[in-house]
């Protein structure tokens, strides 16, 4: 094996034309084998790699050279199976038998074999070469499993490479079969599974009865199967193509056989079991591996809660103690004396430009760019998170107090990525089976603290709580999270009548993280957050100082001002003047909007940076106020467009806006009045 991939296989940039006429490879495979990790390894694409089922919902792809020539890769979503129980299911099925690859590489885990070669055992019915990406080789090895590549080519028919995506190790080996096969050197034949003996006779019936009428591109053989197996969208599909009389006579056979998909099924599983009992040598009985030792404490019900409590609080420690100091930095010695050059610059230049650009430019959007180094630690902290395996863990540990809400540990995944963004957070929620479940989860999610509300709190506790910041951002996170879990037992006895259900999850093995994964993810979603700052928040930006200048120049008059006034009453009643009220309004297209418009409104000082106007000018109270509504507040523009599509409804997305702006008011109007009680 080598330690890289084929140097013949160069990173290609995703904007370039594909040549629709270049060799086509699908990727397939079941969640968290790595398949998506070798995807970015091949093309160079920035696609983010999750670590838990469902994450990867849309195809993906990209190209490379392979030898001189360009390849297109298709990533197909991660599926456990080809029958179609869900969307992904379908996707990746419907594109291996109507789009035809040349290739599709299979990935499975070297370190969770059985489960693995279910899907390989329905790929080798089809008729497309299929190769064998025998994945996670370093993670069998570290859980004391061997896997003889060689001898599990011989039991599958089919190509067997050994690898370690994360290294890179094996690529090179992997593209030669590709390449092999692209020559047309002749393919191994399959030895795919057999359906249970007492179930062949009736599959060569339904066969022989339907072979003349199954529509292309369909094999005839792997649809009997599937209508045995009792696949909707097959059956439907057959019923409108076979006459009245043929389907009568198949229904007639299925019917007599309803119980065919456990022959299938177990035709599979006895197939799995003969590959691994030849391939296969376990660690011997009584040796614990280092996933088993590690989940004694990482997935206990009580050491478990504890071990999460202080990986967040870690995630928080270290944004402060890194990101905060570089973002104060960034304001003190790079925003405020470039706002002073800008004014200098312009001092000959009309009122209206030299404010548009020094206090909408400057002070908005360059503000807000001064959070980078902070978003930066939130992204590689629940990257690495994501990447070594930690997050079922949490999901697990979670269960229990999930079930106050009437949920179970799975919704706790999207809710967890949730601090990352509210967006993929309510996305993530279909890789929940109960609908009750997935639109309660749906509901909360945005009460779960996402990187750009932690941004704002970032900026403005240090500059108000000094060194007692980290405790101002740890009760402001438990405080969304109580609201979180209290609204969603709310919401579970009113709405959904305490209905509950089941939890079934995967749980990954640990691994050691990829510093390239990683990166890419870290860098993807930085430029995501820089490309915001130069459209929506720039937009943003410019439009408030256009409201707050005009009509005659003087921001006390200006349109902004009445506004402002307007709803000021509001505001007061949590410790805000009409310029903090004005801010937490245009947060609603993005949350970072809320610290860019106080730029705006506030401006630059040569000498001053915006965090010392702002401790000027407020009391502890009303920040302390502005950052319980901040966290509370009604999610942002895209989130609220997510809610709308994935539950296809205004009436639950308009409750869950609705929700949000009661709980902040009151949460920021209590909190603002008893911080005057006690004297902040």
């Amino acid at each position: 094996m080598s330690n890289c991939h084929d140097t013949s296989a160069q990173t290609a940039s995703p904007l370039a034309i594909m040549d629709v006429d270049a060799p086509l490879i699908a990727l397939a495979g079941q969640p968290n084998m790595g398949k998506s990790t070798l995807f970015n390894l091949l093309t160079g694409l920035n696609q983010h790699v999750g670590n838990w089922p469902g994450k990867t919902v849309e195809r993906r792809e990209g190209h490379f050279d392979l030898n001189g020539r360009s390849v297109r890769l298709v990533d197909l979503p991660g599926t456990y199976s080809l029958t179609a129980y869900s969307p992904e299911e379908v996707i990746a099925r419907e594109f291996i038998l109507r789009e035809k690859p040349s290739v599709v590489i299979a990935v499975v885990s070297a370190a969770n074999l059985e489960r693995s070669l279910y899907l390989v055992a329905e790929l080798a019915t089809l008729k497309a070469p299929v190769v064998v990406a025998l994945n996670m080789m370093d993670v069998a090895a570290q859980e004391g499993i061997h896997v003889d590549a060689q001898v599990l080519e011989a039991a599958l028919g089919l190509p067997v490479v050994p690898m370690t995506a994360s290294k890179a190790v094996g690529v090179r080996e992997l593209l030669g079969v590709v390449q092999d096969i692209l020559s047309g050197k002749p393919a191994p034949r399959p030895l795919p599974p057999e359906v249970r003996a007492d179930h062949r006779k009736v599959l060569d019936k339904i066969e022989t009865l339907i072979i003349a009428h199954v529509p292309e591109p369909y094999p005839h053989n792997w649809v009997a199967l599937k209508l045995l197996e009792g696949d909707v969208e097959v059956t439907r599909m057959m019923h409108t193509a076979l006459p009245n009389d043929v389907w009568d006579v198949v229904h007639d056979v299925l019917r007599l056989h309803d119980d065919a998909f456990l022959a299938v099924a177990s035709g599979r599983y006895e197939w799995i079991g003969r590959m691994v009992r030849a391939a296969v040598a376990r660690p011997r009985v009584g040796q614990i591996g280092m996933t088993e030792r590690l989940d004694r404490r990482a997935a206990h019900p009580l050491w478990g809660l504890f071990i999460l409590a202080g990986i967040l609080g870690l995630v928080f420690w270290l944004t402060f103690t890194i990101g905060s100091p570089i973002q104060a930095w960034l304001d003190e010695q790079v925003v405020t004396p470039l706002a002073g050059l800008a004014a200098g610059a312009l001092a000959g230049a009309p009122f209206w430009a030299q404010g548009m650009v020094v206090d909408g430019l400057i002070g908005g959007v360059g503000t807000v760019l001064t959070f980078l180094p902070i978003l930066v630690v939130f992204f590689a902290a629940f990257a690495l998170l994501e990447d070594v395996g930690y997050m079922a863990r949490a999901a697990y540990v979670m269960d229990n107090l999930m079930h106050l809400m009437g949920l179970h540990g799975k919704s706790f995944l999207p809710l967890f990525l949730g601090f990352g963004c509210n967006v993929p957070a309510i996305m993530g929620t279909r890789v929940i089976d109960s609908w009750p479940a997935r639109l309660l989860t749906i509901l909360i999610a945005p009460l779960v603290p996402c990187t750009a509300r932690m941004a704002v709190v970032a900026f403005i506790a240090p500059a108000f709580f000094g060194a007692n910041a980290i405790w101002v951002s740890w009760g402001l996170v438990l405080l969304s999270l109580l609201a979180l879990v209290s609204s969603g037992a709310l919401l579970n006895r009113v709405i959904f009548k305490g209905q509950r259900s089941a939890f079934i999850m995967e749980m990954p093995l640990y691994h050691i993280p990829n510093a390239r994964t990683i990166g890419l993810l870290v860098w993807q979603r930085s430029l995501s957050f820089v490309r915001k700052a130069g459209t929506a928040i720039l937009a943003m930006s410019l439009l408030v100082w256009a409201l707050s200048y005009l009509p005659g120049g003087d921001l006390n008059t200006s349109f902004l001002a009445r506004f402002g006034q307007l709803i000021e009453p509001v505001g007061s009643w949590m410790g805000f003047d009409w310029r903090l009220t004005v801010a937490l309004i245009t947060s609603f297209p993005a949350k970072e909007n809320a610290i860019a418009t106080l730029g705006v409104l506030f401006g630059n000082s040569p000498n001053v940076g915006l965090a010392n106007i702002l401790v000027a000018s407020f009391s502890n109270a009303s920040a302390l106020s502005f950052l319980v509504v901040t966290m509370l507040f009604i999610p942002c523009m895209a989130t609220v467009a997510v809610t709308k599509q994935e539950t296809n409804s205004w009436r639950w997305t308009l409750l869950s806006v609705f929700l949000l702006l009661g709980i902040s008011v009151a949460a920021g109007a209590a909190v603002y009045h008893l911080g005057v009680l006690f004297g902040l």
